[in-house]
């Protein structure tokens, strides 16, 4: 989650891939070797209102803002 607001924040790696909070802060050694393209993260976002992102390390729904949760797009 991301402060203020507590918004969910999902990552995006060098490779295009989406990981959430809890398998980047669970591997941070992975998420900051450059040569890793697979783990580096190049950038963050909020997830406002797709509710079908999932991470692509452990499989989970990444939860959005906005959108309903319910039911998935």
């Amino acid at each position: 989650m991301a402060w203020p607001g507590c918004y969910p924040l999902y990552y995006l790696t060098k490779d295009c891939g989406v990981l959430c909070p809890d398998c980047v802060n669970n591997n941070n050694e992975l998420v900051t070797d450059p040569d890793d393209p697979q783990w580096y993260i190049v950038a963050f976002d909020i997830n406002y209102e797709n509710t079908s992102l999932h991470c692509e390390n452990c499989g989970n729904r990444i939860e959005s803002a906005y959108g309903d949760d319910d039911q998935e797009v």
